[in-house]
């Protein structure tokens, strides 16, 4: 296993991380289930583990409070908060009010007294920077968070978050975390840039693009993916974006095969190898999956391998524009286009 400086946190991480998101009703897993992914991800090097808390409905922090209960330091320990947690309108969001109260929460959830790194979920517009920076700067100095960062913002936020955080001297997002894959290479136009420029750590999810990039879909059979499962419409042949990917999949499990090397370790290789890219972040829901993954812990692509993909998806380029996380909310909604 590969370690990396988690930005300018001091901290070092391996350069495969586990995603906790299937932990729980989400990825159908269980407490037995989830340690022992847990346990074994630990005994290969793997020291950092990302949860949120709108995983399950906060399950998935329970199961991984438990699973790295006496490992606690071995472990360095990220969770997220924002998305809506239930009806209520400020149960939700990066205010002051619910930050605080959903840090507590998490905190319970996990059985202990802080995580490691505390990242905010997605940008929220209707929030000022100061007054989310504020209050994740006072939680910092209550001991409860040793870091934190943002999930899935959009360049220019990330640099306006980074202007307020000097403006009003409080502390600054230490990380960001993107959606990053060999399929979705959008976040190399600027946000990817933008971390280097301000020396962020960068912990990417969904490297292999929800399942594209598993090996499991593949030309000329149906996929066989627990998301082909509950998100047909992501893997639906007739939409022109699944067309593109699929063409793009055969292509570069061609290129793996010439490589000597599986298409996952194709994948998470490709991730890895951005400089801006501290650490990928794996999500199996089977030990099966796991060792597929942890397979590519020490790949390193040689120059060749990486112009041969960059001949398949063109740098910065998203395949599937639709699915895109950071999307500024005025090119989703008309009405915030109109006066």
């Amino acid at each position: 296993m590969q370690y990396r400086t988690l930005g300018r946190t001091g901290i070092r991480v391996s350069t495969l991380a586990l995603g906790a998101m299937n932990f729980g009703r989400i990825g159908r897993t269980t407490q037995a289930e989830a340690t022992a992914l847990v346990d074994a991800a630990l005994d290969a090097g793997i020291n950092l583990i990302d949860t949120a808390d709108v995983y399950s409905g906060g399950e998935s922090e329970e199961l991984v409070g438990r699973a790295v209960a006496g490992r606690r330091e071995d472990v360095v320990l990220a969770t997220k908060a924002g998305l809506p947690m239930g009806d209520d309108p400020n149960h939700r969001g990066s205010s002051r009010r619910w930050l605080t109260t959903a840090l507590d929460a998490s905190l319970r959830r996990l059985g202990v007294d802080h995580v490691d790194l505390y990242q905010i979920h997605r940008w929220d517009p209707s929030t000022s920077d100061e007054e989310t920076l504020a209050a994740l700067t006072d939680l910092r100095r209550a001991g409860k968070i040793r870091s934190f960062g943002s999930s899935t913002f959009p360049a220019h936020r990330i640099v306006q978050a980074q202007w307020a955080a000097r403006e009003h001297r409080l502390g600054r997002y230490a990380t960001e975390q993107p959606s990053y894959s060999a399929l979705q290479r959008g976040v190399e136009a600027h946000v990817l840039p933008v971390a280097q420029e301000y020396g962020l750590g960068v912990l990417a999810w969904s490297p292999l693009a929800s399942g594209w990039l598993s090996g499991a879909v593949r030309a000329g059979r149906a996929a066989t993916t627990h998301r082909a499962a509950t998100m047909p419409q992501r893997f639906d042949p007739a939409l022109p974006a699944n067309r593109a990917r699929l063409a793009a999949v055969e292509r570069l499990a061609e290129i793996a095969d010439a490589a000597g090397l599986t298409l996952i370790q194709l994948a998470l290789g490709f991730v890895t190898a951005h400089p801006a890219v501290t650490a990928a972040l794996i999500g199996p829901r089977t030990p099966e999956h796991l060792a597929a993954q942890l397979a590519a812990a020490d790949t390193v692509l040689g120059a060749d391998v990486l112009d041969a993909i960059d001949a398949v998806v063109a740098p910065g380029t998203d395949l599937a524009p639709d699915e895109k996380h950071d999307t500024p909310p005025a090119l989703l909604d008309p009405a915030l286009r109109r006066r």
